[in-house]
């Protein structure tokens, strides 16, 4: 039976960092991977153009992960953008920043990215196994000592969950982290797919499909989490919403759904106009020629498309000149502009999701080293503990900063 240091179970962004950082510090390392290849995941992030971090300072990137941010605190002073982007250098990987915030390989390609990592794995002498499903965690006591896969036994005093989540199972997710941690005495939070496209109420919204409506925001209309908000770009779809804000928001809302069963949301659609600048801008169009049409009105603001659907809404005829249009209604049309309501209703699940809401609860993980409070030599880093983020880079860097932690502070 051969013996390790370190094995790393899950061969992710997370994981392969971990392995790579305790074999420069000496330590003999194992990754075993349940796929036939390494990275499946990694590879399909950002699309495949992979968004590896962004520029934000340590404080505000923490902050976008909410009350729990401080507990990467260790992991993102450690290991932060600044740090991963020396990384990708010193192993071969140009990176830049195009929109000066997100931080992508110039090749914009994640094979690019996996390449590099497994080039340095090999010049480490890390052993990397595929096909290799982890049933178990063996211990002794309160104390690690290796795992068994379906075909094998491996030993090693430190061990390193770094499965992910439930998202996407087509590329291995099936929460083995969570039952191996759980197993061993672990408990996690509620998990709910998170990053992912939502399903309306409102069926109108298949009508507008044909554009992309740039910077949404949109916030949950319920007493409890009217704090609850995203911004950014929104697209229509058959059956819903999706696009870059949507994916924001859906961390958010997931778990509304599963508590309320539907979720009302407001979206201001016209670039944070309320209703007395969209008021000032339709005196200013009618200034110009006083007896257009009320949809080309709405058109200077809004898609075709999407103008006749809230007209419609508004119960005004589209061809009606705005002179001409009741008071009420103009009303209705200009708070309709500001905040169109529409209502959640659904998801795909985990299927679509690209990251997990939940996950191991960080109090049962020491912050300082990522181990284990309850079983030495445990270690998590990654999707798998109950920590996410927005679009953006963020979750691809925490899995980096706790990963390189993970490894670089093993007993």
């Amino acid at each position: 039976m051969k013996e390790y240091e370190l094995i790393v179970i899950g061969s992710g962004a997370a994981g392969m960092i971990s392995a790579i950082t305790a074999a420069r510090a000496g330590k003999k390392v194992l990754i075993l991977e349940k796929l036939s290849q390494v990275a499946a995941k990694l590879k399909a992030t950002g699309g495949g153009r992979c968004n590896l971090t962004n520029t934000l300072s340590n404080e505000d990137f923490m902050a976008k992960f909410g009350r729990d941010g401080r507990f990467m605190q260790n992991a993102i002073n450690d290991f932060n953008h600044k740090d991963l982007i020396k990384f990708f250098d010193e192993i071969g990987v140009d990176t830049h920043a195009p929109d000066g915030f997100r931080v992508f390989p110039t090749s914009h390609s994640s094979v690019t990215i996996i390449a590099a990592l497994l080039d340095e794995l090999e010049k480490l002498h890390v052993d990397i196994i595929c096909s290799q499903k982890v049933e178990d965690i063996l211990h002794i006591d309160n104390s690690v000592i290796g795992v068994k896969s379906t075909t094998d036994e491996f030993r090693a005093k430190n061990i390193v969950i770094a499965t992910g989540g439930l998202g996407y199972p087509v590329l291995g997710a099936e929460g083995d982290g969570y039952e191996m941690a759980k197993d061993l005495g672990h408990s996690t939070t509620e998990l709910h797919p998170a990053m992912m496209p939502l399903k309306t109420k409102e069926e109108w919204v298949k009508n507008c499909r044909a554009d992309t409506i740039a910077k949404v925001e949109f916030r949950v209309d319920m007493k409890k989490h009217k704090k609850l908000k995203a911004h950014g770009d929104l697209i229509f779809t058959k059956t819903g919403i999706r696009g870059p804000v949507v994916l924001d928001f859906a961390r958010e809302i997931t778990p509304l759904i599963s508590k309320y069963g539907e979720v009302p949301v407001l979206a201001n659609l016209t670039k944070g106009m309320n209703e007395e600048q969209i008021s000032k801008h339709f005196k200013n169009e009618l200034d110009k020629e006083l007896h257009v049409d009320i949809l080309s009105l709405v058109k200077t603001l809004l898609p075709e498309p999407l103008s006749q659907e809230l007209l419609y809404i508004a119960d005004i005829d589209p061809t009606s000149p705005y002179s001409k249009t009741k008071g009420a209604s103009r009303a209705k049309l200009i708070s309709l502009l500001a905040w169109t309501p529409l209502t959640i209703t659904g998801h795909d699940g985990f299927k679509m999701a690209m990251i997990t809401r939940g996950g191991i609860k960080l109090n049962e993980i020491d912050p300082k080293t990522m181990q284990s409070k309850l079983i030495d030599g445990l270690y998590f880093c990654g999707e798998v503990m109950n920590l996410d983020g927005p679009c953006g880079g963020y979750n691809l860097q925490w899995s980096f900063a706790s990963g390189y932690l993970a490894g670089r502070l093993l007993t």
